[in-house]
């Protein structure tokens, strides 16, 4: 009996050790494919999305599902269930709605090609960005040039700062600053929108919905490519480190009317390292 309770304790402690470890490292899936392997590495700076994936996979949830939804120069998506074994043609839908954790947004990761993330419902019935963790996309994306980068940002910038403007500079703020204007108040005046200004800075900068991409955002997005406009709306929670090639095969692929492989692309996927 004794034996048996420290042949116990030390399992306890082995496995303890191990999950310890886990969550301070960065895992290594390997997804293998008719067309070829993709070697993914997951952050250990998105844990639940980490730690969701690799029990997906310890339970052969992804084995015999496919690539179902292939865009070239947008991503290659795949994992759902009730794509396993669906007839040619059969179109395929999007994972598990009762499956789903909370964004771990981190402005480290982002949309470069190669990018793992998780898809997820429209925020008009997700308003929270929760992600689908029953299956994943694969970012593919194209090469853009810095002046298109910028033009993105001025896009989505101008009118959120539009807004803002006219949250803060109502029509009776107008109104007052005029009266304090045409009286030659200058202190008053400048209190006011001094006051205003400050408001309008500070909600803009501190608007998630801001978009100003970073320096190692812009070197990978005008160098190796990817999709840019779906950072901070996705959750990005791994990389591909080997196989690139053999995501461009997938999205080469002909597909059907809902971008479905004529070509079925089927995956087995398991743990390298925790």
């Amino acid at each position: 009996m004794r034996k048996l309770s420290i042949l116990l304790i030390v399992l306890l402690i082995l496995v303890s050790g191990h999950l310890v470890f886990s969550q301070v490292t960065n895992s290594i899936v390997l997804i293998e494919t008719n067309l070829g392997n993709i070697k993914v590495m997951l952050y250990k700076e998105t844990p639940k999305h980490r730690q969701n994936f690799l029990q997906l996979v310890e339970n052969n949830h992804f084995d015999g599902t496919l690539f179902y939804r292939v865009i070239k120069g947008f991503v290659a998506q795949g994992g759902s269930q009730d794509s396993r074994n669906a007839p040619a043609g059969k179109s395929i839908g999007y994972g598990d709605a009762n499956r789903t954790i909370e964004s771990e947004f981190n402005t480290k990761f982002f949309h470069k090609k190669g990018a793992l993330a998780s898809p997820r419902q429209p925020d008009k019935v997700n308003i929270f960005k929760e992600s689908d963790v029953s299956q994943f996309y694969i970012a593919h994306g194209r090469v853009f040039t810095g002046a298109e980068l910028t033009a993105m940002e001025k896009e989505v910038n101008v009118p959120l700062r539009k807004s803002i403007v006219k949250r803060y500079l109502t029509p009776k703020k107008r109104q007052i600053l005029d009266s304090l204007k045409k009286a030659k108040k200058v202190q008053e005046f400048r209190a006011i929108a001094n006051k205003i200004k400050e408001s309008i800075e500070f909600d803009y900068n501190a608007s998630r919905d801001k978009l100003e991409f970073t320096p190692e955002q812009r070197k990978a997005y005008t160098t190796v490519g990817g999709v840019p406009h779906l950072d901070n709306n996705y959750t990005v929670f791994g990389e591909v480190i080997s196989g690139l090639e053999v995501l461009d095969k997938i999205v080469k692929l002909k597909t059907d009317g809902n971008d479905r492989p004529y070509t079925d692309v089927k995956m087995k996927v398991k743990v390298l390292k925790y």
